[in-house]
């Protein structure tokens, strides 16, 4: 079991800044991502991290997004700079841990409720 807590959105001018953080709890989680949704796209992988650090990154993001963990708080984050037009959505946290079931290996996949990011020029 998973629990996953989102905070931080909110709404920034453009070239601005924003962290986000997931509050986790339950089990621990090593392969976290943060995701982001609008209604003109799908859910879109934005960025994360494998046992504690970051795995990759959204070209679209790269270089102004960073993801981050903190065992020590059950937090991930995610760290938006320089913020553009284009950002605006809302940001998901998602665990997916690997499940084992009758010989069969799963990622299952926990979701945040999401917080909303605004950009304004």
């Amino acid at each position: 079991q998973v629990q996953l807590v989102e905070s931080g959105g909110g709404l920034v001018q453009a070239g601005g800044s924003l962290r986000l953080s997931c509050q986790t709890s339950g089990r621990s989680v090593n392969e976290m991502a943060w995701y982001r949704q609008t209604q003109a796209h799908q859910r879109e992988w934005v960025g994360g991290m494998v046992h504690g650090a970051p795995y990759n990154y959204a070209e679209s993001v790269k270089g102004r997004f960073t993801v981050s963990g903190d065992s020590d708080k059950n937090t991930f984050s995610l760290q938006m700079n320089n913020l553009v037009t284009e950002d605006p959505a809302v940001y998901y946290c998602n665990a997916s841990p690997l499940v084992r079931l009758r010989g069969l290996t799963f990622a299952y996949q926990y979701w945040g409720q999401g917080t909303q990011v605004t950009v304004s020029s």
